[in-house]
């Protein structure tokens, strides 16, 4: 039982830290690990070593290095200002159209964290010189990304799909994007209308001088190539149930050896730091169930929420957190694996929905200026604009959200 505290307690300080300090938690998670498995525990280094998951580590390695290449020879970023210059005229279109592309873009694959990084920029610059609130466009940008952050060939997807399939839930991959992808349109789409974005549909702009304009020039080789083998991807992983981060890595080694990639610079900028915390935090989530320290915390939620309750409570608990924590690397891989013990002490219940409530909530938090999503909004704003009134209102917007998945789970995933 000291043990199972103790592991907890490690869990709990790797989350604090998560929310207050700039140390990857990955590296602190397998620090706290050792320590706690061979010098508290009596293990051996390799018991504990053996939680590291090799095989996600590998398929997040495999589809960030094909999409990193894919950003860095311009392939995204044609597809974006291509799709930007199509709204010309419009402006209340302009953000609904990039909410679509963020939506598309980071369903494909390179994830959430990564399509707010290529088009806030953008985005925010379009809305600066378009008239159109900053707020609104971050509203739509961030949840567009979030909404196809649970697709199974983005990191995130990948992440949340292997837990649920360590715990038993597998074959839920498309209903957990699609659980994910509603909630976030429902979300982006009643903020831009009840904050203004309607009367946006009422102004026009000629579009001179719009970063997008030059979408229209002609797609090159490299780009044609480049979403040729993305397409190829997608469709042996949906169809021919190929290995989606073998498929990646083979991709990948295509464009450096057809000289459409730089290896070098791919490998440089790929997000080595997500990769690494989900790795760690993932090692010391297997010692905690190893030293059943994941059954405590199990009845540390349960007693907090009942059969009907649970899917509010717990949507309520992990949006609370994610909004100072990150929801792919700490979140959902310290709650995910708690399902199981949870639906049996509360004696019953949809695993799905408590899952769904856990993937939801924590993710319609995260247009907050304090995850990287939001963030990458509020550098991105327009000099105009007052950047410590966009700040608080991305603010309030996150922790407003926490409330607001707790409401939504409870009744779609709780009540019906």
């Amino acid at each position: 039982m000291n043990l199972a505290w103790i592991s907890l307690g490690a869990l709990v300080v790797v989350i604090v830290a998560s929310c207050t300090i700039r140390l990857n938690v990955g590296l602190l998670s397998i620090v706290l690990a050792w320590i706690v498995g061979v010098y508290l525990g009596g293990m051996k280094t390799g018991d504990v070593m053996a939680g590291f998951p090799s095989s996600l580590f590998l398929t997040l390695t495999g589809v960030t290095l094909l999409f990193t290449q894919a950003y860095l020879n311009g392939t995204l970023d044609k597809v974006a200002r291509w799709a930007v210059s199509g709204c010309r005229g419009n402006v209340g279109l302009i953000p609904v159209v990039f909410f679509a592309l963020a939506a598309g873009l980071s369903s494909m694959g390179p994830g959430n964290i990564a399509t707010a990084a290529l088009l806030a920029p953008m985005a925010m610059a379009v809305a600066g010189r378009a008239g159109i609130p900053a707020f609104l466009m971050a509203i739509m940008v961030g949840n567009g990304a979030n909404a196809g952050s649970l697709s199974p060939f983005a990191p995130t997807g990948i992440i949340v799909n292997g837990i649920m399939g360590r715990i038993g839930m597998a074959g839920f991959e498309w209903q957990t994007y699609v659980n994910n992808l509603i909630a976030h349109v429902a979300v982006a789409f009643a903020g831009y209308f009840l904050f203004g974005g309607w009367r946006l549909f009422r102004k026009t702009y000629p579009g001179r001088g719009l970063p997008g304009e030059s979408g229209a020039e002609p797609f090159g080789r490299r780009h044609w190539v480049t979403l040729a083998i993305i397409a190829s991807l997608l469709g042996a992983v949906v169809f021919l149930d190929v290995n989606i981060g073998m498929a990646a890595f083979a991709g990948g080694v295509l464009l450096i050896v057809l000289r459409l990639g730089n290896e070098t610079e791919a490998i440089a900028k790929m997000p080595w730091g997500v990769i690494l915390m989900v790795s760690g935090v993932t090692v010391l989530i297997a010692l905690l169930e190893k030293t059943q320290g994941m059954d405590l915390f199990t009845s540390l939620l349960a007693r907090f929420s009942t059969r009907e309750s649970v899917t509010g409570v717990i949507a309520f608990v992990t949006g609370l957190v994610s909004v100072y924590s990150s929801t792919s690397g700490v979140v959902l891989p310290a709650f995910l694996p708690t399902i199981p013990g949870l639906v049996e002490r509360l004696g019953g219940g949809d695993p799905l929905a408590i899952a769904s409530s856990m993937n939801v909530g924590s993710h319609l938090v995260d247009v907050s200026p304090l995850s990287t999503i939001g963030a990458l909004c509020l550098a991105s704003a327009p000099l105009t604009e007052d950047s410590r009134a966009l700040f608080n209102k991305l603010l309030a917007w996150g922790l407003s959200m926490s409330v607001v998945g707790a409401i939504a789970c409870y009744i779609f995933f709780g009540r019906f």
